[in-house]
């Protein structure tokens, strides 16, 4: 293994520093160096989106990401949604609509929305699908999760 690297990363609010190989991706730095196993592991090639994250805003495979290209950069997590102690309002949706099921997807399915929902307020149906694209549920035919997402941008 190659020599660690010292790196601040900037995660929910929160730098951590720390020191890791140049291979780490940003999943395992999460999960195994800073225990936020809120981001899942599913395929480990960005095609299932359970590792997806925020950073600087925009949603990214965390599998795919190494840790080291983002440093200064601002990182959220599904731990780090939460508004104050409540529920961020697609969670609330999800819950409500009784789009939940096992759970497993749920945390890149709301970093994702959340994403979508920050730039676009109020998409249609249609643009919630299609941001839900990189997002696979396997419990679900997606209509509760699509249905919930777009009643927090006011859509039926």
């Amino acid at each position: 293994m190659a020599d660690k690297i010292p790196l601040s990363l900037t995660i929910n609010g929160t730098t951590h520093t720390l020191a890791v190989p140049p291979e780490r991706t940003l999943l395992d730095v999460l999960r195994e160096d800073l225990r936020a196993t809120g981001t899942r592991r599913g395929c480990d090639q960005g095609s299932c989106g359970a590792c997806m994250v925020l950073v600087d805003g925009e949603p990214v495979f965390s599998c795919l990401s190494l840790a080291l290209p983002l440093r200064d950069r601002a990182i959220t997590t599904i731990e780090g949604v939460e508004q104050g102690n409540a529920l961020h309002p697609v969670q609330q949706a999800l819950v409500q609509h009784g789009a939940v099921q096992c759970g497993f997807c749920m945390s890149g399915i709301v970093i994702t929305a959340k994403a979508l929902l920050d730039r676009n307020p109020h998409p249609t149906v249609e643009e919630v699908r299609q941001a839900l694209g990189s997002n696979v549920c396997r419990c679900s035919g997606y209509a509760k999760v699509v249905e919930a997402i777009a009643s927090v941008g006011g859509r039926p």
